[in-house]
């Protein structure tokens, strides 16, 4: 297990929100592209292959080039960004920024056993140590009818880490066989411990005409898992639908188009 780096932070705002990393000297925090806000001087930037992991693990150019086609298969860059505070004393900070209005949820990786499957677009940034993977649903229909594919990202370690999501956050424990339905699109993360699948609605009049779709994701405990209350998707359609002569290029994430409809089409964002 790589060593993790141990960062203190702060959450700011309330619907559009940013956290402000602080860092200790030589401590480093790894992220996306394009999320940084801002930084203090002596912050340096290092764009590395992967998320960095295998290389404090020790595993070398091909820990890290295996680490970098995990996050291929993802749909992100094979390359991720490292700040590290170089400053010859004292803290610095820098902060990151969310990308649409939602909230930003701290996860301590050690105190929910060291793994998180995510949404692939919810991660924001962690600390540097915490391997980015991928997770592969455990069913063909999850991933085929689920409209987000058949994979997951996997957060794995015992250091912070940071997810967004968009709209209202809700945290639920469920206890073991407990069961809840939910929009495909409104799942953010979970434990491995939680079955993940899709489930048809069973009524096919509903389904075409009440605007929820022929299909729900099932959750079953025991695990935590997180929903939000606005999925980008969802955002994005409202937005597309009320311009006009765009119209709607789909319905909602769990409709049969929100999955078969971008695989159709070739739209798989």
């Amino acid at each position: 297990m790589p060593t993790m780096h141990e960062i203190d932070y702060k959450i700011f705002g309330d619907d559009m929100q940013f956290v402000e990393v602080e860092l200790d000297p030589n401590e480093a925090v790894v992220a996306e592209a394009g999320g940084m806000m801002y930084m203090d001087d002596g912050i340096q930037m290092e764009t590395i292959f992967g998320d960095g992991s295998q290389q404090s693990s020790g595993g070398g150019f091909m820990g890290a080039l295996l680490g970098a086609g995990k996050r291929l298969l993802t749909g992100e860059s094979l390359f991720m960004t490292v700040f590290q505070n170089r400053a010859a004393s004292g803290k610095r900070r820098l902060a990151f920024g969310a990308p649409y209005p939602g909230k930003i949820i701290p996860v301590h990786l050690a105190e929910i056993g060291g793994d998180l499957l995510a949404q692939k677009d919810s991660f924001l940034c962690a600390a540097k140590g915490v391997s980015l993977g991928i997770a592969f649903t455990q069913r063909l229909g999850a991933g085929f009818f689920g409209g987000e594919g058949f994979i997951l990202q996997r957060l794995q370690g015992d250091g912070l880490a940071f997810v967004h999501a968009g709209g209202t956050i809700m945290q639920r424990d469920l206890a073991p066989g407990e069961l809840i339905r939910v929009d495909t699109g409104c799942i953010v993360a979970f434990q491995p411990s939680v079955s993940y699948d899709i489930q048809f609605v069973g009524n096919i009049k509903s389904a075409l005409f009440g605007g929820e779709g022929l299909f729900f994701a099932t959750l079953r405990g025991p695990g935590r898992i997180w929903l939000q209350s606005l999925p980008l998707s969802r955002l994005a359609g409202r937005i597309v639908g009320a311009v006009p002569g765009l119209g709607r290029r789909g319905r909602e994430e769990g409709s049969v188009l929100g999955g078969l409809g971008r695989l159709i089409d070739g739209d798989n964002s």
